[in-house]
Formats: C-alpha cells, structure tokens, sequence
C-alpha cells in the first residue's frame, strides 16, 4: 500500500501576518482567492477545524473531512497574544517554550505533543484498511501542523521545528511505502 499525502498550509489570517498566537481568525480574501488557483489531486481530503482550513480547502474545491487531531498546536493562556509582546513581558517563560520542545505555554501544548498527534493521525492514515494499492490524500491545515509532519517523516528531533518555515498555501508532499513515511519532492 502506498499512500501520497499533500499537506497544504491554509490562507494567510491576521494572526499569522501579525504573530499572534492561535484562535481562529478567518482568512484574508486576496490568500482565499489565491487558494482558487491551487491545484491538488486527492481521493481524500481532510482539513484541520479551523476556519481558515475549512474555508482554504473550500476554496480550493475540495470538499474536507474535519480532523480534530490536524488542528493547530494548543496555546493555553497564551491564545490570542501577540508572540513579541509575550517576548517582553514573559521573556524567560516564552524563551523556554521556543528553544525547549517539551516546554509548553500555560495550559498548552508541547512542541512534543504536536509531534505525537500529528504522529498518531499519520499511523492512522497509514493503517487504515483500503480497498486499493494507491491513496491519495490532502490535508488541509495550520502551518504548524505542516512544520511537525516535516519533522517526523524525516525523523528530525523536535528542536528543529523553529528551522521549518511554511507559508501560508504552502504544499509539501509526503508518501508512505507500508508505515515509513518520506519528504517526496516533485
């Protein structure tokens, strides 16, 4: 069984232009009309429950199954603030948080539990009895969920999350021989 799955990071929203962490903006109209013009081939399609995926997978023509575990990471107390304002007002606490994987913001997520959920949705996704030998699949979520798929099909520690830049309507390809998965360029 091989399954070919494109991640496509969804429209850029204020919070992502302005650095503010979580919530669930909508969209810029001008990036959900730039999502009109991307074109994907799937069989499946599923997005993360934020707006900005539902709408981008919309968008695009797709018609998504919403995935609670392909939402974006859990900001706990922090969810609406502004990362630079946080920089100055908790400098040591947001310091660890972003150097430290296993560090998380109060009430939030790790960088390590992420790491694990998105883990877990690809074994899922992997695992999951089909009727073929190909599937092609697309999800369509936050950036940082992107980050972390990255990561764990190349196998690369948790501290390299904040080296992974994805833009908003970014795609990456990842494929899957059996449950191994791999970056696939194209």
């Amino acid at each position: 069984m091989t399954t070919t799955l494109t991640l496509v990071a969804h429209a850029l929203t204020p919070g992502l232009r302005g650095l503010v962490l979580g919530g669930e903006p909508a969209p810029d109209q001008a990036s959900l009309e730039a999502a009109r013009d991307l074109r994907v081939d799937a069989g499946t399609t599923y997005c993360g429950p934020e707006p900005a995926a539902i709408l981008t997978a919309e968008a695009i023509g797709l018609q998504p199954v919403v995935v609670g575990a392909l939402r974006d990471r859990e900001y706990g107390d922090w969810t609406g603030r502004d990362l630079e304002e946080l920089l100055a007002t908790e400098t040591a606490a947001v310091s660890a948080w972003l150097e430290r994987p296993h560090t998380a913001p109060p009430g939030g997520e790790t960088a390590n539990d992420l790491i694990a959920r998105v883990a877990d949705w690809l074994g899922d996704l992997t695992e999951a009895p089909q009727h073929a030998e190909r599937q092609t699949v697309v999800a369509v979520v936050h950036p940082a969920v992107v980050r972390v798929a990255v990561l764990y099909a190349l196998e690369a520690p948790a501290e390299s999350l904040r080296h992974v830049d994805v833009r908003p309507l970014a795609t990456v390809s990842l494929s899957a021989h059996a449950t191994a998965w791999s970056l696939s360029l194209q």
